[in-house]
């Protein structure tokens, strides 16, 4: 079981006008705050990162992201 203190997990996404080293500096100010980028998406412009809670409010309040919303697995049923 995972420890209750660790951060939750967030996909971060930045509109369309951010560029590729301000994405670069979030990346960097994550980890800097005690979280860890897992993995960056091309097409949605953004990060999927394990995302400190005192960090989270901060992010939020970026003008340059679009949004962020819990990670977790999606299934489809046939």
């Amino acid at each position: 079981m995972a420890p209750t203190n660790a951060p939750a997990k967030y996909i971060v996404v930045f509109k369309d006008s951010a560029t590729p080293q301000q994405i670069d500096e979030y990346v960097k100010e994550v980890s800097k705050n005690g979280g860890e980028v897992t993995y960056r998406y091309d097409i949605l412009n953004g990060f999927a990162a394990a995302i400190p809670d005192h960090f989270l409010a901060s992010l939020q309040a970026s003008a340059i992201i679009h949004y962020i919303e819990p990670d977790s697995v999606v299934t489809t049923q046939t």
